[in-house]
């Protein structure tokens, strides 16, 4: 139980260095976007690669040749999914869930915070991380696509065509 050879302690080591060092080129070659939290897919991605390299360390019948070809395919999933999804439109809205508008000038929209199973509580606990004090001083709050609320105060909200594509936004 705490200890079985040696062969095995060598081979965790051995592969964990290597398996680390391919992840570090993977993920240097893959681009920034494939440790994003942008969507559900950089979601899985992320997930994905942290147990392929727990794999690759612990698990003596997966070589180390077979979790780099694992961790190099979900690198270019990704990529191949992020392309498609930034450039068709339809794509983008398979893969990425749409922005939700939850509160309009200072007005908590009930409808939509029920739809999305997001509380008032949640919602007022964004406003005052972002420095506000006043919901009233709130121009919107948008449950974005990665499921973070951004918030944008009254006066920044200008025109509000940072708002173009979030649902239930109009202005």
């Amino acid at each position: 139980m705490w200890f079985d050879t040696w062969t095995d302690l060598l081979r965790v080591v051995v592969a964990g260095v290597s398996a680390y060092a391919a992840v570090v080129v993977v993920l240097r070659v893959s681009g920034k976007r494939t440790l994003a939290k942008l969507n559900a897919f950089d979601l899985v991605v992320t997930v994905a690669v942290g147990s392929t390299l727990a794999t690759i360390f612990l698990n003596s019948d997966v070589s180390i040749a077979e979790g780099v070809a694992a961790l190099a395919l979900l690198a270019a999933l990704q990529f191949v999914v992020a392309s498609f999804s930034s450039r068709v439109k339809w794509g983008r809205d398979i893969v990425t869930a749409r922005p939700t508008l939850l509160v309009t000038h200072g007005r908590l929209l009930a409808d939509e915070l029920r739809t999305q199973r997001v509380s008032a509580a949640d919602v007022r606990q964004a406003v005052r991380s972002s420095g506000q004090g006043d919901l009233r001083a709130v121009g919107a709050v948008v449950l974005e696509s990665d499921g973070s609320l951004s918030v944008i105060s009254e006066d920044k909200l200008g025109d509000g065509s940072a708002l173009d594509g979030v649902a239930s936004a109009r202005h």
